[in-house]
């Protein structure tokens, strides 16, 4: 018997499955939307506050084609209601080697619908000092 997905994972997987939809396949600018007015991205060890700055940073990404692949997903649910959410997977942006990638997604609901507040992004291709 099949167990019945927590409502937390329902709404953290449909965010990711439409966050990279629209990475992939659509104008970026529309991220924005994603993300809560106040929100916080850290892309690759650089800091964004607001939806402005985030769709800001994600449209002057240098690429032309990106396709991402999401090979693991893991939900939790906070204990002050929000949906924490880290993605594994692999990205090709344009004739490039796939890359390892990390994101890590922190959701809130604000009248009735769910929004970004926090998003940590990180390329897997980091060298380890010794």
């Amino acid at each position: 018997m099949a167990c019945e997905k927590e409502i937390w994972q329902k709404i953290g997987e449909g965010f990711v499955q439409e966050y990279y939809n629209q990475f992939d396949n659509t104008n970026r600018a529309g991220l924005g939307n994603l993300y809560s007015a106040e929100a916080c991205l850290t892309w690759e060890g650089s800091p964004f506050q607001g939806r402005d700055a985030i769709a800001g940073k994600l449209v002057s990404l240098p690429f032309k084609r990106i396709k991402h692949i999401i090979t693991e997903q893991d939900f939790q649910p906070t204990i002050d209601s929000c949906i924490l959410i880290m993605v594994f997977g692999q990205l090709q942006a344009d004739e490039d080697q796939p890359m390892p990638f990390h994101q890590v997604f922190m959701l809130r609901s604000h009248n009735g619908s769910w929004a970004c507040t926090n998003d940590v992004f990180r390329l897997g291709i980091h060298n380890i000092p010794v």
